[in-house]
């Protein structure tokens, strides 16, 4: 067993480096990613910025669980609040999630003048435009690239490259569980339970799924990347959701044969005519030439289109304590640079957004219908159709006799339109069964 890596193994602070202690709050799978991610790259660090950095205390639950850390006499404690409130800590981090005692922790840590790092999305996608202010108020720093797409470096490029841009909207595949169960049902024609039983057994989803599967973890990041994207506080309540739990072998089969992968994906778009921010999360038909439909297995990809820019794709590991823990360090150096130089970077001011429910937006759709295989079908069921206004891009019918199917892909239609449609076919004789409804992206 090789031994514990030391955190004091840190080397001498130079005349010409300002040492940056560090109060880490949690010490699980990103925070034991982190503290000797750290130790590695003290040095070089400090070469490059002048700044070396030092972990000095860390809060956990359990003082008395070996983490494979040697962390030095009177580095761990139970007590959050001190490590918080410590005259001698210079920046915190909080890898703890949840939304209390998180908030507390970080609002007082602003307070003091601390910078934070964090990577809690449900704090942030409910309250994180409240501690942006209190951050800014205070000046300083509270930075968050790891509370969305893992190791992948986005929110900064949100944030900063793409300031000026104006962005029309961010989409991607936000969930590395999710993406992995669908690549599974794709890739080997597995059928959902399998799928996700494969996933628990490889810890890629948890014991309860929930969070994951049913798109609740994807609408916070959802949330959180229409904030910094379009400058307007969204939060968690403001994002649809719709998870993976009912689709099927056969919907992803229909699919594949139609030209299209399935893919969760959260999508955050703005009109640009009135302002309002559309963010839903939901399982989505991709066509098998655009760049997000190619990503598989438990990687994720956000897609972002502006106006000047285009379209631009960020890919990679979405989670993972080393991926997390290395966007934790990034922001980890910016900050104690910012700190040393006396700046801070700023997210601005927020209004509240208004937003646009998911009956009013729109988007292509796949239906597919159990029918009876007599005259007159295919009259009743287009007629329903036509009735909501909803127009008909593409139709075929699949088996004959009771295992008739119609599979319809429409042209773009409102979201309250195809649902008044599906609602109306669910009550004809002829339609023994309404199959999943699935929404089609643009190209």
């Amino acid at each position: 067993m090789p031994e514990p890596e030391a955190v004091d193994s840190l080397g001498p602070v130079s005349e010409h480096q300002r040492e940056i202690r560090v109060g880490l709050l949690g010490c699980g799978n990103v925070g034991g990613a982190l503290v000797p991610l750290v130790a590695e790259r003290a040095d070089e660090i400090a070469r490059r910025t002048g700044v070396r950095l030092s972990i000095t205390r860390v809060a956990v639950r359990n003082t008395a669980r070996d983490r494979g850390i040697d962390f030095g006499d009177g580095v761990l404690t139970h007590d959050a609040m001190a490590v918080v409130t410590d005259p001698e800590i210079d920046v915190v981090i909080e890898v703890i999630g949840g939304i209390e005692p998180a908030r507390e922790l970080i609002a007082t840590a602003l307070r003091s003048g601390k910078p934070v790092i964090t990577g809690n999305k449900e704090l942030l996608a409910n309250v994180g435009v409240e501690l942006f202010g209190l951050a800014d108020d205070n000046g300083v720093d509270l930075l968050f690239e790891a509370a969305v797409a893992g190791g992948i470096p986005l929110i900064r490029p949100l944030r900063e490259s793409l300031r000026g841009e104006p962005v029309s909207r961010v989409m991607g595949i936000l969930n590395g569980t999710t993406n992995f169960i669908l690549s599974k049902m794709s890739n080997e024609g597995a059928d959902y339970a399998d799928a996700l039983s494969e996933a628990q057994r490889l810890g890629y989803a948890e014991r309860d799924p929930t969070a994951d599967v049913e798109g609740y973890d994807a609408g916070a990041k959802a949330a959180i990347i229409a904030t910094v994207a379009f400058g307007a506080k969204v939060v968690a309540g403001d994002v649809y959701h719709e998870g993976i739990s009912g689709i099927t072998a056969s919907d992803i089969a229909i699919a594949a044969r139609l030209g299209y992968a399935v893919k969760l994906l959260g999508i955050a778009e703005q009109d640009r005519s009135t302002g309002a921010i559309a963010v839903r999360v939901h399982p989505t038909m991709v066509p098998l030439d655009h760049p997000l439909a190619s990503v598989r297995d438990s990687y994720n990809a956000v897609f972002v289109e502006g106006d000047a820019v285009g379209s631009l794709m960020f890919f990679g590991r979405g989670a993972g304590g080393a991926p997390t823990a290395s966007a934790v360090l990034g922001d980890l150096v910016d900050a104690a640079v910012n700190l040393v130089n006396g700046t801070h970077g700023s997210l601005g001011s927020f209004e509240r957004a208004k937003a646009l429910p998911i009956d009013e937006t729109s988007s292509e759709y796949l239906l597919a219908l159990d029918v009876a295989d007599r005259p007159g079908v295919l009259h009743q069921v287009t007629g329903v159709f036509a009735r909501h206004g909803v127009s008909i891009r593409a139709a075929e019918q699949e088996g004959h006799g009771p295992e008739a199917r119609l599979v319809f892909i429409t042209h773009s239609a409102r979201e309250a339109d195809v649902q008044a449609t599906v609602s109306e076919l669910r009550d004809l004789d002829v339609v023994g069964r309404v199959g999943g409804l699935l929404r089609v992206i643009g190209e």
